[in-house]
């Protein structure tokens, strides 16, 4: 095993991927905790499609993709917390109106320029050969003030998780709070975006907040449970990736469906045990 990952990491490409990956897959698993207990968990996956969108767009117009993407999908994540929170048009069919609605624009703007290539498959599926120097230091830069924002109002996104409306009535501004939440997670989907895909980047947010939540029932511990499953499985996806050449995105999530059962299967035996 050694071997191999001597192996492995003698390429550079990998190491920016691990590097930024590691980092993507630690915010996402913070912010998935919340966004999972506040049942708005989806909204990972209508912003990857935007995300989509504006990368398409990018494309066409020959500029930097994640200096396009990541403003566009901010104020996106804004506009659906939004009209969430203040129209009849709700949580689940909010994310839904958006997710294909950019979707579409992005299929129609590269149908109309670079065609259905290789560089769509990257953009849904991700690829691991997707980042070069430029986006590895504005990633890097973004997911650490994207960890140090979580660890500094660490506990008022506990009071809006847990009782919104406690949390309002003690002064604590929560529509402000809401908002930064919804800010972080849109940077974290743009930067993971372009290794796992906008199909797949969900799947850091959902599983390891699921996965943890089978054995920890405190916010803090399935909070840390969480980033260490987050981050065991991404590492573990990569490295297996290389070893039997598979997708990385589809590699990563398959190893967060095995955590999720193994956590299950243990959470059975000691229910069993208690009874």
């Amino acid at each position: 095993m050694f071997e191999i990952l001597s192996e492995m990491f003698s390429y550079t490409f990998l190491v920016r991927a691990v590097v930024v990956g590691l980092l993507v897959a630690l915010c996402s698993a913070l912010l998935g905790v919340s966004l999972v207990l506040k049942r708005y968990s989806m909204i990972g996956d209508g912003l990857s499609h935007v995300g989509f969108g504006t990368l398409a767009v990018a494309t066409a117009m020959n500029v930097a993709p994640l200096t396009v993407s990541i403003p566009v999908v901010v104020l996106a994540a804004f506009f659906l917390l939004r009209i969430s929170e203040n129209s009849k048009i709700k949580g689940d069919a909010a994310i839904a109106l958006i997710s294909t609605s950019a979707l579409a624009i992005g299929v129609i703007v590269i149908s109309m320029t670079t065609g259905m290539n290789t560089d769509v498959c990257n953009y849904m599926f991700g690829s691991i050969l997707a980042m070069n120097n430029d986006d590895v230091k504005l990633s890097i830069s973004l997911a650490i003030v994207v960890l140090i924002m979580f660890v500094f109002f660490y506990d008022k996104i506990f009071a809006v998780t847990f009782d919104e409306n406690f949390a309002k009535a003690t002064g604590v501004k929560t529509g402000i709070y809401n908002m930064l939440i919804a800010f972080l997670t849109a940077i974290t989907i743009v930067l993971g975006m372009r290794m796992m895909g906008a199909l797949l980047i969900t799947s850091l947010i959902i599983f390891p907040p699921l996965t943890s939540m089978r054995l920890c029932k405190k916010f803090k511990s399935v909070t840390i449970i969480s980033a260490v499953v987050s981050v065991v499985c991404f590492f573990i996806g990569v490295v297996g990736s290389y070893i039997y050449a598979t997708p990385t995105g589809a590699s990563v999530v398959a190893i967060n469906i095995i955590a999720f059962l193994i956590f299950w299967v243990i959470s059975g035996i000691k229910g069993r045990i208690r009874k």
